[in-house]
């Protein structure tokens, strides 16, 4: 499973986006941990079935278990593993050591990343609906 997302021309967002599946519970989960982490309000966050993703992305797997965490800042585009690790060392601080991962290869790092991925459904379930956001969210969840 080889998944490459590309930017439509690339303009560098207000904030960094963090795209995910938003229908994953894994997914979900993450996004949760991630918006209470960011105490200084740097994310913004989107489905990957959203308005945002279709203006930004130019280029998604068909197949929802293909699909990846995408992240991108004001420098670049990260998918996988890669945007994992680098919203971790963004939120710095304790977070920051969890991102000691990235001394690994990218290929194993990405294999264990695709292994959870395709089976994220079967593990943490999945919503018959995209997340909606909360009063507290909507502020920093994109369409």
């Amino acid at each position: 499973m080889q998944k490459e997302y590309t930017v439509k021309e690339y303009t560098k967002p207000e904030h960094p986006i963090i795209f995910f599946d938003g229908v994953c519970g894994l997914c979900n989960s993450f996004v949760d941990i991630i918006f209470r982490a960011d105490k200084k309000d740097i994310f913004r966050f989107s489905p990957l079935q959203g308005e945002t993703a279709k203006k930004y992305l130019s280029k998604q797997p068909e197949e929802p278990g293909e699909w990846s965490i995408v992240y991108i800042d004001e420098n670049n585009i990260y998918e996988q593993s890669d945007a994992t690790l680098k919203i971790l060392e963004r939120l710095g601080g304790f977070w920051c050591i969890l991102s000691i991962s990235s001394f690994l290869p990218r290929g194993f790092r990405n294999y264990i990343y695709r292994l959870v991925a395709i089976n994220r459904y079967k593990l943490f379930g999945k919503r018959e609906t995209c997340r909606i956001p909360t009063e507290e969210e909507k502020s920093r969840f994109l369409p």
